[in-house]
């Protein structure tokens, strides 16, 4: 990160923009990119009237067959309750099937139907070009090398990963929590 002061930064097919600050910090231009980047897939996929954390979920389910809800919300990154409340509407959907868990009762084995199976066959190339166009601003080169640098950048960093996490501050967390007997 430099000390630059703000400037106008030209990219290309797109005029001069005002660059505050915070486009040299990562953690804004990773949130921005994220933003982006959910916006391109969601549109890939809203006309199968999904949402882009619904097509996240399904996907995992589709290439994990009996997954169980706990193993599922850390493979796509979301809170339990998240992926609880996903996999709802996927089931009402006709997309997701819950059976139980012949070992553990308590968790239910999830398994796309064939319904589902169908719909990711269809959307599966438009989602991945949605990747592509996300990416088409940069070489092939660049591209594979961006995308070995975020995964550097995320697995040096995985003990953070706490879905949910910031979405409250620390102040509203312990209020939550009820008083404590520490000082």
């Amino acid at each position: 990160m430099s000390n630059r002061k703000p400037s106008l930064a030209a990219s290309p097919g797109v005029g001069a923009q005002p660059v505050s600050p915070f486009w040299e910090i990562p953690a804004f231009l990773i949130r921005r990119l994220h933003l982006i980047s959910t916006a391109i897939v969601a549109e890939a996929v809203a006309d199968a009237h999904l949402t882009m954390p619904q097509w996240a979920v399904l996907s995992h389910i589709g290439r994990t067959p009996d997954v169980d809800q706990s193993r599922l919300a850390e493979m796509t990154s979301f809170d339990k309750t998240s992926t609880g409340r996903i996999v709802d509407q996927l089931e009402a959907m006709g997309l997701v099937e819950r059976r139980s868990n012949g070992v553990d009762r308590r968790a239910w084995m999830l398994r796309a139907t064939d319904r589902a199976d169908q719909l990711r066959r269809k959307l599966r190339p438009r989602a991945m070009a949605s990747q592509e166009r996300l990416l088409s601003c940069l070489t092939a080169k660049e591209q594979e090398t961006f995308v070995a640098f975020l995964r550097r950048v995320v697995l040096a960093n995985e003990r953070y990963v706490r879905p949910g996490a910031g979405r409250r501050n620390a102040s509203s967390r312990r209020k939550a929590a009820g008083p404590s007997d520490t000082p």
